[in-house]
């Protein structure tokens, strides 16, 4: 589904990834881990394709297709979603506006007809009753006002809608209390918990991969995967830090 071979990036002349390679087939969750400056945040945004990020080497395969071959908006109708670890505020447009605008511009693109307005409001309320997000918040402005859970959930019912085929999902726990990292991880499995897709789910912490189990956890440094294991990675990385996993 995606795979990443000797990638190289940088940014404003600074390299960042030196030789990162993996791959991720469907119906696995990839988690990445490592200490700040890693290249985490890097990789999901060379990976979404944001402007700044430039790719000096290696390759990058989604669903048979060279991404690197792809502008964003492609990628996005391909399957691709991104998940930003701090969402943007878009003042002036609805959330429901702007969903149900993206929802059908990838439909389009995959020559599929529209949603009409009551179907995309029940679908809507299905996304959102998931993530317990009150529907009066997909009526107001994207993320304007909203609290740093509020944000998180309500990107959680965009992936819910647009149903990706593969989430890159940046550090989606930050900034959410006990509840709703509870909700959020439960309304990631519900998503995207399927044999035909796959996740990429860039963390911090372990307590977010106690809702959602991965399959193999990744400890990312310099720019590069240095170990790979099970979920007991993750809690071995908890309980002794990076700098002696790492050392082992």
């Amino acid at each position: 589904m995606l795979k990443i071979e000797n990638l190289h990036a940088e940014i404003n002349g600074k390299p960042i990834l030196k030789g990162l390679s993996l791959t991720v087939n469907a119906g696995e969750i990839h988690a990445i881990m490592g200490p700040n400056g890693a290249g985490k945040s890097t990789l999901a945004y060379v990976l979404g394709g944001r402007p700044g990020y430039e790719v000096t080497g290696g390759s990058v395969t989604f669903m048979g297709q060279d991404l690197f071959d792809m502008e964003p908006h492609e990628r996005a109708a391909a399957g691709m979603f991104l998940g930003f670890q701090y969402p943007v505020e878009i003042p002036g447009v609805s959330n429901l506006q702007f969903l149900r605008e993206a929802l059908n511009s990838q439909r389009k693109s995959r020559g599929e007809e529209p949603l009409t307005g009551g179907e995309f409001l029940k679908l809507a309320k299905e996304k959102a009753s998931l993530l317990k997000l009150d529907m009066d918040m997909l009526k107001r402005n994207v993320n304007v006002g909203f609290s740093g859970g509020e944000k998180k959930r309500n990107e959680m019912v965009q992936m819910g809608i647009l149903d990706p085929m593969f989430a890159v999902l940046d550090e989606t726990d930050s900034g959410l209390d006990i509840d709703a990292l509870k909700v959020v991880g439960q309304g990631i499995n519900s998503i995207m918990r399927d044999a035909q897709k796959g996740v990429l789910l860039i963390t911090h912490y372990q307590r977010l991969l106690d809702y959602v189990q991965p399959d193999f956890v990744h400890i990312l440094s310099a720019g590069a995967i240095v170990k790979t294991g099970d979920a007991d990675l993750a809690r071995q990385l908890e309980a002794e830090g990076y700098d002696e996993v790492m050392a082992a």
